[in-house]
């Protein structure tokens, strides 16, 4: 059995994170995670802060922050809210970490004694107003390919496309506003990806047989394109320095490394920061799940669609170019955006729902459900207030959460709060056990195949199929005329909710944890097996039960008013 790596794409330290983000990247990451877990597998995840580049440099400024102190304050904010949506990482590092910053000064010593690293005189956008050079973001003009006005000096938001900050029409400096520009000569390192180009498509022609449409078309699309040598430094203050025994003169220079750079190595970084942290007595290996481990780890990467690029070529073309056995990815899960009201959620225009906010509003199982069950994968999908409502009144509220309540209810005001016996199970429990066994079945399959809509769609049939019984049977009318028949519809719906409190767990953690304390207070069980669901008896008679508090409320058209006020609903 493999050991399960998983990352999901670093979140940027500038703020605050959107649905979209959770989404696009660590929400499906830890449903997966989840869920293998559950199965037995042995599983690390890791996720850390994205916290170079100028993103980090810019909100700093704005914040009148330090930006090594607005980071570690950034990096405890996400970190709370990322617990707050029961995101279970086995780790949430940071990219400046010293661990970091070690693992990628080595990576760029080795590609330099391997011919893949070269100094190279570049022009680059000076700012007179600044005095400064003006990298990635510190520069903002209209896309040439597109024509978006507010694209950015490292990609355009609007057609994904990377840019050099020279490429930009109408620039400006995003510090001053200044259009007073010109191109100076500098001195950076380049990582020479053409010369990796052709490991790089044979590395993707081999994994990319697996990977979704999205991703795999992607890669080949940049490698189809050609890869261009790529600059890996840069003129910043905050970042991993150029080491000086290898480059002493762009060290003396203050560069730095281009965020893109260091940011996928930050997750071995991260991992290393995991090893590290291991308590008293416990010993952790991260090279374990890092190094010479190809056919030992399975690796899966999530990301949204803008990450792709940097994770099938340039990342594989670092990690090859080392010359040493780095375990790459298996995997690559890509997702589409999620918009708002059509239009694109967006951190730096503020547009769309935060998570910050989203757990003020609602407990964070409402918009995991939400999320995964409309996730955007084979395209776009659009968020509104109207379709959020309705999902969880008629999903989780009427489905689910109306179906354990009408049983325990109605169990412990006519039997008390023990499991009831009553009759041996019959033709509707044994058709019931094989509907439940071929509906978890398809549910296992779909997440094995990390197709999450479908799996949504497969455990709400599980919870309907509760409702549909319980409907058959009629126990209310039953105990009219023969209370042992009551009794055995009880016990049997009392044996599904046994069963959604586990295989509910990897989309809705916080009720599965109320759900199993129904029961077996301070108790877990792995999984339930498609066989071993089919007989429904794992929770006996005579078991005490308690009856939970009200799982999901319904959404009211005066609370949508109220979202609609607060957040808009427009693109």
């Amino acid at each position: 059995m493999a050991r399960h790596l998983i990352t999901s794409a670093l979140p940027y330290i500038n703020g605050t994170k959107h649905l979209g983000n959770m989404v696009g990247s660590m929400l499906p990451a830890d449903v997966y995670a989840r869920y293998l877990r559950r199965r037995g597998h042995e599983v690390l995840y890791i996720c850390a802060t994205d916290e170079h580049g100028t993103p980090a440099e810019l909100a700093a400024k704005a914040a009148g922050l330090p930006v090594a102190e607005f980071c570690a304050r950034q990096h405890a904010v996400q970190k709370a809210i990322y617990d707050g949506f029961g995101l279970a990482f086995d780790h949430f590092g940071r990219t400046s970490s010293a661990q970091n910053i070690e693992i990628t000064q080595h990576f760029a010593r080795r590609l330099k004694e391997n011919g893949f690293i070269e100094e190279r005189s570049t022009r680059q956008v000076y700012s007179a107003a600044d005095g400064r050079f003006l990298p990635d973001r510190y520069i903002v003009g209209t896309c040439p390919y597109c024509g978006y006005e507010a694209a950015r000096g490292d990609q355009c938001e609007n057609c994904t496309r990377v840019l050099d900050p020279t490429d930009l029409l109408n620039a400006r400096s995003a510090v001053s506003g200044s259009t007073d520009l010109e191109v100076r000569e500098t001195t950076h390192l380049f990582l020479l990806q053409s010369a990796l180009e052709g490991e790089v498509a044979a590395f993707v022609d081999e994994r990319g047989k697996e990977w979704p449409t999205l991703a795999s078309s992607i890669a080949r699309k940049w490698l189809t394109e050609g890869l261009l040598d790529r600059a890996i430094t840069r003129d910043l203050e905050w970042g991993v320095p150029v080491p000086a025994d290898v480059w002493p003169q762009l060290a003396a220079e203050g560069k730095v490394f281009y965020v893109w750079f260091d940011a996928p190595i930050g997750y071995i970084g991260a991992t290393k920061e995991w090893a590290d942290s291991a308590g008293e007595g416990e010993e952790r290996d991260w090279r374990s799940w890092w190094y010479d481990v190809e056919d030992e780890v399975r690796y899966t990467e999530f990301m949204a669609k803008d990450n792709v690029p940097f994770h099938t070529v340039m990342f594989p073309a670092t990690q090859l170019g080392t010359r040493e056995p780095w375990k790459r990815v298996d995997y690559v899960k890509a997702f589409n955006w999620l918009t708002y009201y059509g239009g694109k959620f967006s951190t730096s225009q503020q547009r769309g729902i935060f998570t910050d906010a989203a757990l003020e509003l609602l407990p964070a199982d409402y918009w995991r459900y939400f999320l995964m069950a409309g996730a955007p994968e084979s395209d776009d999908a659009s968020f509104s207030w109207e379709l959020f409502a309705s999902v969880v009144n008629k999903d989780l509220a009427d489905t689910l959460g109306n179906f354990v309540n009408r049983v325990l209810s109605f169990s412990k005001k006519r039997f008390g709060d023990q499991v009831p016996g009553g009759h041996a199970p019959g033709e509707p429990e044994a058709r019931l056990g094989e509907e439940i066994a071929r509906l978890l079945a398809e549910y296992e399959e779909h997440l094995e195949a990390l197709q999450f809509r479908k799996a949504a769609f497969a455990l709400r049939a599980l919870w309907s199929a509760g409702n549909a019984y319980l409907e058959e049977k009629a126990p209310w009318l039953e105990i009219k005329t023969d209370q042992d028949a009551a009794a055995l519809t009880l016990r049997t719906a009392m044996n599904l909710i046994r069963l959604y409190a586990v295989v509910s767990e990897p989309f809705i953690p916080f009720t599965s944890a109320a759900l199993r304390e129904v029961f077996a207070p301070g108790t877990e069980e792995r999984w339930v097996s498609p066989e071993g669901a089919r007989a429904l008896d794992a929770v006996p008679e005579g078991t005490p039960f308690t009856v939970p508090p009200v799982l999901f409320t319904k959404l009211t058209e005066e609370d949508l008013d109220g979202f609609r006020e607060r957040f808009g609903s427009e693109g």
